[in-house]
């Protein structure tokens, strides 16, 4: 072995290749045991378990990096078709627009030529985001466009370059490299985000790509190998219960059990976003059977586009829960006003009053320590100014999300631990409140209860209340959803996909034979 006194060394040095590596490789190996031998000892009761759960996750993590997913070669080729052809016919038709809306002609995809036309011919207020550099300056990215897009001039490009950019974001993600194998892989990163969640991008050769951000409708062109099943197990409201969960604990010694349990009990009633839509929505003329509500809540409603009551409280109850403006909450359900959303809100947080104080709450922690700590004990340092509405979303986001991201990870880590004495068991992703692995299904009436319990987390909150976020599975031979009726609920068409995820059902299990075998004839079910 040869001995190098890196002492010595003088910037600018010169040295042959072999040298060279030496020198490069035995610095990088003793700085790195000089930087562990220095933070080590910093480690406390918080911290020191979670950097044991972030080496215990290398195990998995490498194991679903080496698997990947198979890809169905016929379903990738048509989506491709599909979407590249709709990309075209949206490019026509915004050039067009361009040309005879507003007598000009530009690059659409281009944010220098947008940011001319939208702030400098068209004179509408500029938005700004803070760059790479700290400093504020003029966007045309989603959050921007959704704001201009209340001025009417200005609506029908937008509309038509935020459709255009979700379509290449999809062909973007369908163009990914795959592997020679067919296997589409990604690389995980251990410490990728701030809530302590998994982050995926594309793997070290360069293939694949952010595995957990794929839209729902691509998921079927991801499937489980010849012989083997899906199962997707998916913890149930897990971010709502969680922050339930929070409030419970902050308020139950200041105010009692009915103030700081208000919306834990809801979201353990059963139904949360029935009952939220009950309480959001009195007036409306609901069932005398009770078990009547929840379909009477999920009907298409035409003023909001198809979208039901229940659609609505769903995705405006969770944005109330983080801090969602009714301008915003507004844009996410077609036909809403901002007048509509913040009716909802002020509703909202009179049911629930356990929530505006959690956000106060949560407000003071930053102003007094700068960090938070989740459910799991996971804790976050806050480096932002403390007092900046930006700031608050991110916190009160991660004491929820966070929770959720602990209780995910401990039960993907049981799973991996454990799932090597089932057939064909093979862990593949993880996402934000789910997992996806691959088994033998001759053994799927044992597995699947097995790692159901794999995936509870139980806790005991103030006063002694058991705890658990539970969870619900669903099995098919590829990563979409199952669907065996032609049109959804407001009567559009849709595709059908028997081999997709469906709710597993423990008293009669999956009676289903697969369609669409890899490697054979494929017939593609319109």
């Amino acid at each position: 072995m040869r001995i190098i006194q890196t002492a010595d060394l003088r910037p600018g040095q010169a040295f042959d290749p072999d040298t060279t590596s030496w020198i490069y490789n035995g610095l990088d190996c003793a700085v790195t045991a000089e930087v562990y031998g220095a933070l080590i000892p910093q480690l406390d009761d918080i911290s020191r378990p979670i950097y044991e759960r972030e080496k215990a996750l290398q195990g998995p993590v490498l194991d679903m990096n080496m698997a990947g997913i198979l890809v169905d070669q016929f379903e990738l080729a048509r989506f491709r078709g599909e979407m590249g052809d709709k990309l075209d016919a949206l490019e026509r038709a915004t050039n067009r627009l361009l040309a005879e809306g507003y007598g000009i002609s530009l690059e659409w995809n281009s944010p220098k030529q947008l940011d001319h036309l939208l702030y400098e011919c068209l004179r509408l207020p500029p938005q700004y985001k803070r760059n790479a550099h700290g400093k504020m300056s003029r966007t045309v990215d989603r959050g921007a466009l959704e704001k201009l897009s209340q001025h009417l001039i200005a609506l029908p490009l937008i509309s038509h370059i935020l459709l255009m950019r979700d379509l290449k974001k999809k062909l973007s993600n369908l163009k990914s490299e795959i592997s020679h194998d067919g296997i589409f892989r990604s690389s995980f990163n251990i410490a990728g985000t701030n809530t302590g969640r998994l982050s995926s991008s594309a793997s070290d050769f360069g293939e694949g790509s952010n595995q957990q951000n794929i839209d729902r409708l691509l998921r079927r062109i991801y499937v489980a190998r010849p012989g083997r099943k899906f199962a997707n197990l998916d913890l149930g409201q897990a971010d709502s219960r969680n922050v339930g969960a929070l409030c419970w604990n902050r308020f139950l010694a200041s105010h009692g059990e009915a103030f700081a349990g208000s919306y834990l009990d809801a979201c353990e009633s059963g139904d949360l976003h029935t009952t939220v839509t009950r309480m959001s929505r009195p007036h409306l003329a609901w069932p005398v059977d009770r078990d009547a509500w929840k379909k009477f809540a999920d009907e298409p409603q035409a003023h909001l586009r198809g979208k039901s009551y229940r659609d609505t409280s769903k995705n405006w109850g969770h944005g109330s829960n983080y801090l969602l403006t009714p301008q915003m909450a507004a844009k996410k359900i077609p036909g809403a006003t901002p007048k509509m959303a913040e009716d909802f809100r002020d509703a909202y947080y009179s049911a629930f009053p356990c929530i505006p104080e959690w956000h106060k709450a949560v407000a003071a922690d930053l102003r007094s320590s700068g960090h938070l700590i989740t459910l799991g004990g996971f804790r976050r340092y806050f480096f932002d100014r403390l007092d900046s509405a930006e700031t608050l979303r991110a916190a009160v986001a991660f004491e929820g999300q966070g929770s959720t991201a602990d209780e995910i990870i401990t039960g993907m880590l049981n799973l991996w631990l454990d799932g090597a004495q089932w057939p064909g068991f093979q862990l593949l992703n993880q996402t934000h409140d789910s997992v996806l692995f691959e088994y033998d299904p001759v053994c799927e009436n044992e597995i699947i209860p097995w790692a159901l319990k794999q995936l509870e987390v139980p806790m005991i909150l103030e006063g002694g209340r058991p705890f658990l976020v539970p969870s619900d599975a669903k099995v098919g031979w590829n990563w979409g959803d199952y669907n065996d009726k032609p049109t959804d609920k407001a009567g559009k068409p849709r595709r059908l996909n028997l081999d997709g995820l469906r709710a597993w059902d423990p008293a009669r299990g999956d009676d289903r034979v697969r369609q669409n075998e890899p490697g054979k004839t494929v017939q593609l079910t319109l």
